[in-house]
């Protein structure tokens, strides 16, 4: 399964970025694997509007299957439930420590936004 994971870095030893649309990195994760592709999300971080919508598009591009983050606004969540891509909110600590979580189990999905829209 391919797990997309907002990070402050390209690593799994980086921390993960609580911000979907604006952070600087999305890291693809091969969930059985531990194999991943760092996607460049600069692009996005400054632009004025529709940033969680442009990260949609990309991870589901990618054939991300879940979205790993700490916040999601309402046009992101639309865009990622009409994707078919399930959300987990408010993720912290390292991409790592977050995949370990998924894979125990501890998380739980969302399909509702944890905040207003342009949050950054």
């Amino acid at each position: 399964m391919k797990i997309a994971i907002t990070s402050k870095g390209d690593a799994l030893e980086s921390q993960v970025d609580p911000r979907f649309g604006r952070a600087p990195y999305v890291l693809i994760v091969d969930s059985e694997s531990n194999e991943f592709e760092p996607l460049n999300n600069l692009e996005n971080v400054n632009r004025l509007k529709g940033a969680g919508i442009h990260a949609a598009t990309m991870i589901s591009e990618k054939g991300a299957e879940v979205l790993m983050t700490g916040y999601c606004g309402p046009n992101a969540i639309t865009t990622l439930n009409a994707a078919k891509i399930k959300v987990i909110l408010e993720v912290g600590g390292t991409v790592k420590d977050a995949l370990e979580s998924f894979r125990e189990g501890n998380l739980s999905f969302s399909d509702a936004p944890n905040v207003d829209g342009h949050w950054t």
